[in-house]
């Protein structure tokens, strides 16, 4: 569980001779320079961001590594999804190399998801592999996509499909860096967070019925939900790191998600947050279907993702329609696959998700084929 004071808290990730501490604070990046100078003595650092958050918050961070004399150098890449690619990823490693970081030295991921992800592969492979820690700024990293060591970049077939288990040394997660969020980010990365009670918490689920304006309006409850969502992570990649069993689970709603964002071009059109809100109303929907999950558990779970404005069907994507096809031939690219089998996350009501392999790939295209 977390330990907290009255203004910030910390989650531990035990993983033995890798494990490092999620510090959640209003002033996080303020004090990062502190937190890196005592972790990482003697070491030179990186720092990638993108467009959107150098000018949001790498002041605050670059101020904070001067003030300890922390030598560090600078690369900024374009906001937006489409920049987890190949051609950015091999900028990043080129600028690590440019920059003569060395082994021992230290990568900074200063952003969302796509720098986090991104950033963190290039430490992976850099050298065979360098330290790098992750400050998350969007909601949706600092309760998933910073935490558990998955790395990664999209390609042409799907999303996340090369990439690396690599854990950051420390995670700063600061909470005023949320309030400069647009509120359509700031609803996307609330998906994940209900992701953590719909897998097997329903207590959690249910105080999130009743918080959610708190955690929209920043009072405690935002905090709050944050560091339970960390721990939850935290316990899940703790038993299973590299996902081969029961860390499947976070991936609720991620089969259709991922297909969704690939179908949209990885083009904004769907943030992955959105694309997660729809797939867990479709995986409750499915789960349903095949006798699984009371429909009135589907429909809890849909009324209070739209309650929050998030999407909810395939008819809430803007733009043309999505075809099945196309939609069913990313589906049998998802991570998941195994021996040409799909597997989904599917569950016996709210909290109480589980992995099912072996899915019929017919009756999922006729029921994708009945949402639209």
């Amino acid at each position: 569980m977390p330990t907290s004071d009255s203004t910030a808290s910390t989650v531990h990730v035990p993983l033995g001779a890798r494990a490092y501490d999620i510090v959640i604070a209003p002033d996080a990046i303020d004090k990062a320079g502190a937190f890196l100078d005592t972790l990482f003595p003697g070491a030179r650092f990186g720092i990638v961001t993108d467009e959107n958050v150098a000018t949001a918050q790498l002041p605050r961070l670059a101020a904070s590594l001067d003030a300890h004399g922390l030598d560090h150098a600078l690369l900024t890449l374009p906001a937006g999804e489409a920049t987890k690619s190949w051609p950015h990823l091999k900028e990043t490693v080129d600028f690590l190399l440019r920059a003569r970081l060395e082994r021992g030295d230290i990568l900074i991921a200063l952003g969302g998801g796509v720098i986090g992800d991104l950033a963190g592969f290039a430490a992976a492979i850099a050298r065979r592999g360098m330290g790098f820690v992750q400050i998350p700024t969007s909601l949706l990293a600092q309760v998933d996509s910073s935490v558990g060591g998955k790395t990664g970049i999209n390609s042409g077939f799907g999303k996340n499909l090369v990439g690396a288990f690599h854990q950051p040394g420390l995670v700063l997660a600061d909470l005023a860096a949320l309030d400069t969020l647009p509120l359509r980010q700031f609803r996307a990365g609330y998906a994940e967070i209900a992701k953590y009670g719909l897998i097997d918490n329903a207590a959690f689920f249910f105080w999130l019925e009743a918080n959610h304006r708190e955690i929209f309006s920043g009072g405690p409850a935002r905090a709050e939900a944050i560091a339970r969502s960390c721990a939850a992570k935290a316990r899940v990649v703790v038993e299973d790191e590299t996902e081969q069993g029961v860390r499947a689970l976070l991936n609720l709603g991620h089969t259709f998600g991922h297909a969704l964002e690939k179908a949209t071009g990885f083009s904004g059109r769907l943030l992955h947050g959105e694309g997660v809100a729809i797939g867990m109303a479709l995986a409750h929907k499915f789960s349903a279907r095949l006798g699984l999950c009371p429909s009135q558990d589907a429909g809890r779970v849909e009324a209070h993702l739209k309650a929050v404005g998030l999407p909810t069907a395939l008819s809430d994507i803007p733009g043309e329609r999505l075809s099945t096809e196309v939609l069913m031939d990313a589906i049998v690219q998802d991570k998941k696959v195994s021996r040409g089998s799909l597997t989904f996350i599917l569950t016996r009501g709210i909290g109480q998700s589980f992995i099912e392999k072996n899915i019929d790939p017919a009756a999922v295209s006729t029921f994708l084929e009945d949402m639209r």
